[in-house]
Order: C-alpha cells, then structure tokens, then sequence
C-alpha cells in the first residue's frame, strides 16, 4: 500500500520535468474516478482533501476512501495531502488521520480570510515544518494570496508572490514545496476574459524568476481548473445558469511546468463535470431517483477530465519509475 511523503512524487516529477496533478476529494465517486484515471495511464496521484470536505466527511469517513483507493489500487504511488490548512492543529488531526502530505497556508490568519505579514506567515509555517518533518510527512506553504474564495477558504482578493521574498522564506521555513500567486484563483469564476498567449492574464515572469533564484524549490499553482467552456454550455443546456467564465488554460500550466511548477491543483473541473453529467441524466431520464443511476456516469464524466489531465501535465507513464518511499524513510530523510 504505497502512501508515499508527497515530496518523492514531487522530486521525480523535478527529475523528469513534468508536472502532477492535485485532485480534491470529497466522496467515494471521486476517489474512485481519480483512482481508475491513474491506473489507466500509470500515473502516480496527489490526492486532496480541504478542510470543507474533512468536516462534510465527517473525517473518519473520508480517511477511509483515501485508505480504500491505496489497498484498491497497491502499486500506484499516492499521497494523501491536507489541502488549506489553517493551523497547527488541523496539521494534527491530518497527520493523526494518516495524511502523507499537509498544506499550511501561512498567508492567511485562522480564519482563511484575512492575509498575514510575512513574519507571521514564517512563524506558523516553520511550527508546522518543525511538527510534520519528524512524521515524514511533506509541508506545503503559501507566499502570496489567491484571489476568490472557495470552500470558505480565501480573501477575495489577491497578492502576488514576490520573487525577492521566496529564498528567505524557504531558508527560514524549510518547506518542501510552494505555492505561489501569479494571478490564478479559487473556484470557477477566475476570468472575464479568455487568456491567450498574446495577452496572459498569468504573471507567468514571477515562476520564471522564482525558478531562476531557487532552481530546486516545487512551486504548486493553485486555482488552476481549466473551466472547459463546452461543461459551462451543458450545465446551462440543461437548467443552469452560471455566468460567463474562464479558467486556467492548459498551455498556461504546461508553461509553468517548464518554469518549475510541480504540483497543480485541479477542483472546480470535476465539479463542473458531476453538475454537466448529472443535469443533462436527469432531463434525459426524468423518471429516474436511483443515485447509482446518476452517479455512475458523474463519476465516468470526471475520470475522463482526470484522464487528460494527467497526459497534458506529464505525469502519465511515471507511476511506475521509481520504488515508492514510506514515512519512514522520510523520517531518515529529514534527520539527516
């Protein structure tokens, strides 16, 4: 059962230059769907859950869906990651749960919306680097602030990352990867406009510099669904209403991959895609109440996102590279 420190999957992606995709999960359908996309193009697999989806859970339930998608699937490589987390203690209760992974997002007070200095973000993300590290388990920090808000988690406004703080936070912190702001936001509603090459709404310059200063640093882009626009069209086909928007472009992500980004965090796309699915099944099927019945080809809808995602990144192919690490060795690792 290989529940690996998420910061071996990130090394290798480093070695061989692509990038892993971070799926939220809030219930077995996802799991699954992110489960079955990895063994189909052997992929190794960053699976999440925010502090939303812990106490819709209901913890113990969630706990065991991560653990049921390691026994299902033994030979994938997978780290369980805390997403957003807001304080030494939620990094407890994550790490109690069996969590191979935690995110402490510093650039945020308790209450995940009001933006910390850069001092106080040091001093509660080292706490946590100096608590998960002996565990063996991989910290993610934050340095800047998204814009939007999702699962109650943001300020609503956003502050990008500077490029001259990143090495001394990393000295004085020790964290394993990072995510930076460059422009990216949570939830769907992240662009009026469609990004293009020739005008990127992305401060795609700040990865570049950062990966310039700190070569070996794993930078994470969050906020970084897509928002396919045919699933927007499909949801309002059939009965929604969801206004005008756009999301991170692929060829942006494959942009920043290139820059030093290993981590990118994937969300509202599958959200996007359970609504599209289950709306247009029941306009279809208006006789129909069995949620197996909907849910089964909602979860299909999603591997098929996962699925892409995991080729456009990279990370296809690699599940199987290298022999899977355990906490264990992570905790050798940090000692020395």
């Amino acid at each position: 059962m290989p529940l690996v420190p998420m910061k071996q999957i990130l090394d290798e992606a480093a070695k061989g230059g692509y990038g892993v995709p971070h799926f939220n999960v809030n219930n077995m359908e996802q799991a699954q769907a992110i489960m079955r996309a990895a063994e189909k193009v052997s992929s190794p697999v960053i699976m999440a859950a925010s502090r939303g989806a812990l106490k819709y859970s209901d913890l113990i339930y969630l706990k065991h869906i991560m653990f049921a998608s390691a026994e299902k699937y033994p030979r994938i490589p997978l780290a369980l990651h805390l997403d957003h987390g807001n304080s030494l203690e939620t990094i407890k209760t994550a790490i109690s749960l069996g969590f191979t992974s935690v995110m402490i997002d510093g650039s945020l007070k308790e209450d995940g919306k009001t933006p910390t200095s850069f001092e106080e973000n040091v001093a509660v993300t080292r706490q946590v680097v100096e608590y998960a590290h002996p565990f063996g388990v991989t910290v993610e920090g934050e340095l800047g602030c998204l814009g939007g808000i999702e699962d109650g988690v943001g300020s609503g406004h956003s502050k990008l990352t500077d490029p001259n703080q990143v090495e001394e936070f990393l000295k004085l912190t020790g964290v394993d990867a990072l995510a930076v702001a460059i422009g990216t936001s949570h939830g769907a509603y992240k662009f009026k406009i469609k990004p293009d090459p020739e005008k990127n709404l992305l401060a795609m310059d700040i990865i570049k510099s950062i990966h310039k200063k700190c070569p070996q640093l794993h930078m994470v882009m969050h906020g970084s669904s897509s928002v396919p626009s045919e699933l927007i069209a499909e949801i309002n086909k059939y009965g929604g209403k969801m206004a005008p928007t756009y999301g991170v472009p692929l060829w942006a992500i494959k942009e920043g991959i290139a820059a030093g980004v290993r981590k990118i965090n994937v969300d509202t796309d599958l959200r996007l895609a359970v609504t599209a699915t289950v709306r247009k099944y029941f306009h279809d099927n208006p006789d129909k109440f069995d949620p197996r019945d909907y849910l089964t080809p909602a979860r299909d809808a999603m591997q098929k996102i996962i699925e892409e995602r995991f080729v456009a990144f990279g990370s296809a192919g690699h599940a199987f590279d290298y022999k899977p690490m355990t906490l264990e060795d992570a905790k050798k690792f940090y000692r020395h």
